[in-house]
């Protein structure tokens, strides 16, 4: 019985596997005769399935752009990039896309601290820099071993070393995939999808207005009220939208 569900198990998802690549062939062949909408029907099945991937909101980003929808194509950019923060092509799209949003905000001054998190850390994913913490702990254990049976005193000295050498940077890189991790949790961005939205000074219809915000703006999310959501632009600026008009970027 166990061997029949097995069998069941390997055949459907070779089947789904299939099926996705034929969405995407479809998909990416309706992109190339400027059939965005169908061609964006066909990645969202993709999507419903929960078989994401930068490509797939590259492609969709693409998409949107063509069709002159702001939101929708940073928020695609966006996503793909938090899957694969080196795609270059990504970041150009997502250049030009931002260049159609009416909002320049502009970002505060960052600490030494923050451009070197900014320009060099946040270039991997938390995801891969668990793979580099692997990559580590395998060499130091391996360079250790060598330690352990190497019988040269100098050749013990050279592993030993480069054993806790290599472990220092597995702790080093451990730590910044830990920070890296709880950004992606704790730092809830998303991005206004509303043409045109009003930000108050409270969750309420009847409080003051406190600036406007149009489609395409990248916020972060601090809390949530209700329908309400309390939001931080990177010029520092805090005030409250309705939750529908903007989208969480969060995977």
């Amino acid at each position: 019985m166990k061997k029949i569900f097995f069998l069941l198990l390997v055949i459907t998802n070779s089947v789904t596997a299939e099926n996705v690549d034929s969405l995407f062939v479809s998909a990416n062949n309706l992109y190339k005769t400027n059939d965005f909408e169908a061609a964006i029907e066909n990645y969202k099945k993709i999507e419903s399935q929960d078989l994401v991937s930068a490509e797939l909101y590259y492609n969709l980003g693409n998409c949107y752009y063509k069709l002159n929808k702001v939101g929708p194509s940073i928020y695609y950019y966006e996503k793909a990039l938090k899957l694969n923060p080196l795609n270059e092509d990504v970041k150009k799209n997502l250049v030009f896309a931002k260049r159609l949003a009416f909002d320049n905000i502009q970002e505060l001054p960052k600490t030494i601290l923050q451009k070197f998190n900014a320009n060099y850390l946040q270039k991997l994913s938390y995801n891969q820099w668990a793979i580099v913490v692997i990559v580590f702990s395998f060499v130091a254990s391996v360079l250790f071993l060598a330690f352990y049976f190497a019988a040269v005193p100098s050749k013990k000295r050279f592993y030993f070393v480069t054993s806790m050498g290599c472990f220092i940077l597995l702790l080093c890189s451990l730590f910044i995939t830990y920070n890296q991790h709880s950004t992606s949790v704790n730092n809830k961005e998303a991005i206004v999808f509303a043409e045109k939205t009003t930000v108050r000074n409270a969750p309420t219809l009847n409080s003051e207005k406190v600036f406007t915000l149009h489609e395409g703006t990248k916020v972060v999310v601090l809390d949530l009220v209700d329908n309400w959501k309390k939001i931080k632009l990177a010029d520092g600026e805090i005030g409250w939208i309705i939750a529908t008009d903007i989208k969480l970027l969060n995977i």
